[in-house]
């Protein structure tokens, strides 16, 4: 497939809508599971619709529009109708603080600001006064009488039936390529959020350089769980509107295993922090269960870590071992395909490293996870394993049409129609972070190999170099660790220190059932983490994980604290640890943990 230079994105939408009309485009389902589905006709439709609201509200090409909320149908509905007459996306995180929405509210010089909600409402009506540019509110959800501020999202709609087609169809004309088409606010691990400019021709490339790179089938489905705030969901689901795609959405987080099954996507982007849950949750149950339960387990995983290694090498796999794999499959790996809904071909995760021995288990279980990279400063996406040629601990070839190199200090560079145009009003930082040849600086350190593959060692900056001398990748370590299932999250000390040492967080559901069956008192989950055998249960489980280390990696010393949360500021929206933030608030332990070293 030839790249295809789209004037604008509401071109890709229309050939696709033209292709698929009749066809389901969106699925999402109640609190009752029923389901509600509307065709790439429909969703067209409303797009129109949505768009001429806007239209009647004065919004101007070249506006930003914020959305606050959680994935849901809505969420894409406005943003598509934004870029189909020129409008930028803003979307902001529905975990953000009222002060954090105010920056971005203002910081991008938003007009409207979509809410999902009446919780999310009560955050913009505690800023009102602070965001002056704000003309109007409209709700996803819920109403609110007796406040001209706030619309409903039905009279928001009632607002566009006076402007007639052809005003959005001039509108879509105007569009082009080099336009905005949203602003994508950093997560913010350190620092200030910088918000990414991406065009049209960014997200349209970039939909084509994932379809090139992928195997996507008409009538399959995406499933989408992650915050559309965040590029990487986005990415998929404009990659789904270029596939056709049908995309269903998750009801929450909370329900998300249940709405697996209601999904049964055919792929799906993620996290690593969720497939470490899943994960976490099988070694749990199987070791729950015991006995000959366990036992069958343990045989079918080193029955698929077997077949795993032939596929790696490319190895037939013989006919007696095809048949302990069929029976290993009927025994224990067909629950895991079950659970995420029995029709996963692939799934994707990126935004962080993703343990390779966790990418082994599920592909011993025959679920195949590609891992790839990319940052908000390129569309999500500059590399990626491929279906039929993978392996794990790299992020792959780049992309179709996509450019990595290696500069001197071993950082990676990116280039290619996927990279942003710009930081919003922040010129100095947008300088800063592109070589002077134009090069794309991604922060990270890395290895390219003769088959042009990349792969990440670590961060730029969260590189540790001890007091002897050593330069060490934390990520590696912290991941290794989090295989334990009573370990959830871990930051790793030590830069200028004489040892390494970890600050834990706890698997709250695997210690509680620990401590059952230990029969440890405790009246709070706190005070059982500070428990003595708790404690040298930690301990232990460090100790068996600092086998996989060399000794100038191993970690000496260990402080647990309560979980790393989005609330307590310690993690962002996208289950990244503020490392600065918690270095910060466990200083004191830290400090104990080295004493006179």
């Amino acid at each position: 497939m030839q790249f295809k230079d789209y004037t604008n994105f509401h071109q890709m939408l229309s050939e696709t809508v033209n292709n698929y009309a009749d066809k389901s485009a969106y699925r999402w389902f109640d609190k009752n599971a029923t389901a509600t589905t509307v065709t790439w006709q429909t969703f067209y439709d409303q797009v129109r619709s949505v768009s001429k609201s806007l239209i009647a509200l004065g919004v101007e090409k070249g506006d930003t529009v914020n959305i606050l909320s959680y994935t849901c149908y809505k969420w894409v509905l406005t943003d598509v109708a934004n870029m189909s007459i020129g409008v930028g996306t803003v979307g902001i995180y529905q975990s953000n603080l009222p002060i954090d929405c105010e920056y971005i509210i203002n910081h991008s010089d938003a007009v409207l600001v979509f809410a999902e909600n009446l919780t999310q409402l009560d955050k913009l009506l505690m800023i009102r006064n602070n965001i002056p540019k704000i003309r109007k509110v409209i709700l996803f959800n819920g109403e609110v009488a007796g406040n001209d501020w706030v619309i409903t999202y039905d009279q928001f709609l009632a607002l566009g039936e006076k402007i007639d087609d052809k005003a959005f169809e001039e509108r879509t004309r105007q569009v082009t390529a080099r336009d905005t088409a949203g602003i994508v606010y950093t997560s913010g691990t350190t620092g200030v959020p910088k918000g990414v400019v991406l065009t049209h021709d960014n997200i349209t490339s970039t939909c084509q350089s994932v379809y090139q790179s992928g195997d996507f089938k008409a009538g399959e489905e995406m499933f989408v769980f992650l915050p559309l705030a965040h590029v990487f969901a986005r990415t998929s689901c404009y990659t789904a509107i270029k596939t056709g795609n049908r995309t269903t959405f998750a009801r929450s987080i909370d329900s998300l295993l249940d709405d697996f099954g209601l999904a049964a996507p055919h792929w799906f982007v993620s996290v690593p922090r969720v497939f470490e849950k899943i994960h976490s949750k099988i070694i749990s149950g199987a070791e729950a269960k015991g006995g000959a339960a366990e036992k069958i387990f343990n045989w079918a995983c080193e029955i698929g870590s077997q077949v795993s290694a032939c596929k790696l090498a490319g190895r037939a796999i013989s006919f007696g071992l095809g048949l302990k794999y069929k029976l290993a499959t009927k025994l224990v790996f067909s629950k895991i395909h079950k659970a995420l809904g029995g029709n996963v071909k692939w799934c994707i995760s990126g935004a962080a490293p993703l343990n390779p021995e966790i990418a082994r288990f599920f592909h011993a279980a025959g679920l195949l996870i590609l891992e790839g990279l990319g940052m908000t400063e390129n569309t999500s996406f500059s590399n990626v394993n491929r279906p039929d040629k993978y392996n794990f601990g790299v992020v792959g070839p780049p992309g179709e049409g996509l450019f990595h190199k290696i500069a001197d200090d071993g950082e990676v560079l990116l280039s290619g129609r996927n990279v942003m145009k710009e930081y919003y009003k922040m010129p100095d930082e947008t300088a800063e972070t592109f070589t002077p040849d134009g090069w794309l600086k991604t922060g990270d350190i890395g290895k390219i190999d003769e088959n042009n593959v990349l792969k990440i060692t670590d961060r730029k900056k969260d590189l540790i170099i001890t007091a002897g001398g050593k330069n060490i990748a934390p990520s590696r370590i912290e991941g290794i660790l989090t295989t334990s299932k009573y370990i959830n999250q871990v930051c790793v000390v030590g830069d200028r220190r004489k040892f390494l040492s970890a600050v834990v967080a706890l698997d709250e559901e695997n210690i509680k059932a620990y401590a059952k069956e230990h029969k440890i008192a405790h009246d709070t989950f706190y005070d059982l983490i500070q428990h003595p055998d708790i404690v040298a249960l930690v301990d232990a489980e460090v100790n068996i994980k600092n086998q996989e280390l060399p000794s100038f990696e191993t970690i000496k010393r260990v402080t647990i604290v309560p979980e790393f949360t989005i609330e307590n500021a310690m993690m962002t929206p996208t289950f990244k640890l503020k490392k600065n933030i918690i270095l910060k608030n466990y200083e004191g332990d830290i400090e104990t943990m080295y004493g006179n070293c």
